[in-house]
């Protein structure tokens, strides 16, 4: 089994800055992508962005594209979003997943182990 452990969340005025940290730990040499998605209240979750595990490919939803950097440290068995120009629609429960497969997966079923998720709120 893998846990993750998700940190790094709060409360950012509209045009911040937040980072968020992943960590995972147990069977990691299994994991190969890592993800983060979002739940807003009311709404679905949807899929933030993805990489390898190289970290050598990267992947990420439109709405997030050009704001938002995903990266990993496979030494720390740690992957992070940094998220810059916040907007109030970011707001949501953030969660961290990671994929035993290859291949860089959007859909949430796609992912095997998810961590307990992280609040970000955006006030404007």
């Amino acid at each position: 089994q893998v846990q993750l452990v998700e940190s790094g969340g709060g409360l950012v005025q509209a045009g911040g800055s937040l980072r968020l940290s992943c960590a995972a730990s147990g069977r990691t040499f299994s994991i190969n992508t890592m993800g983060w998605f979002r739940q807003a209240p009311g709404k679905e979750r949807e899929f933030v962005a993805h990489i390898s595990r190289s970290g050598g490919v990267t992947g990420y939803a439109d709405s997030v594209k050009g704001r938002f950097t995903i990266s990993r440290d496979n030494a720390k068995n740690t992957v992070y979003l940094q998220m810059n120009s916040l907007k109030p629609d970011d707001t949501a429960i953030y969660y961290c997943a990671a994929q035993r497969g290859m291949w860089l997966a959007v859909r949430a079923d796609d992912y095997d182990y998810w961590g307990q998720g992280t609040q970000v709120t955006v006030s404007s």
